[in-house]
């Protein structure tokens, strides 16, 4: 891959200094990212609903493809630092901020549709966080993974 494909991967911090609903969404992210295993980890219920359906709405609309890190990687990506941070300013009523960065993730058309998901997701989380557990995957092999 051309180092322009790996643009939203690129490192823009550290998981350990996010506040816990956002380590926590990214941590669902990767958990969802990572094919039947991870998906397997979440716990069922609401949340897990709501990462599918948002999932799905960036997959099918997104500008490019998500980029991640590994389950256990520490360090903090481009895109999944947007990601997060737009489901907690949706979740906290921060709409027009939310909208913007859901703008960077799918069509402005739809970017309406992920800050409703994202806003639900993020008020899941808060009431049940996801805490990272899972020891880290090889990255080797897996499309929009860096490491």
């Amino acid at each position: 891959m051309s180092s322009a494909s790996h643009r939203g991967a690129a490192a823009v911090g550290h998981l350990a200094d996010l506040p816990a609903l956002e380590a926590s969404v990214v941590h669902c992210l990767r958990l969802w990212s990572d094919a039947a295993e991870g998906r397997a980890a979440l716990p069922e219920g609401r949340s897990t609903e709501l990462l599918r359906q948002i999932c799905g709405l960036c997959a099918s609309y997104g500008r490019r493809p998500l980029m991640r890190h590994g389950l256990g990687c520490a360090c903090l990506g481009a895109d999944e630092a947007c990601f997060a941070h737009m489901v907690a300013a949706a979740s906290t009523g921060a709409r027009e901020d939310a909208l913007m960065l859901a703008a960077l993730i799918v069509r402005p058309d739809l970017a309406p549709a992920l800050v409703a998901l994202s806003e639900q997701l993020g008020l899941a989380l808060h009431r049940r966080p996801v805490i990272p557990t899972a020891p880290g995957r090889s990255a080797e092999g897996r499309a929009g993974l860096l490491h």
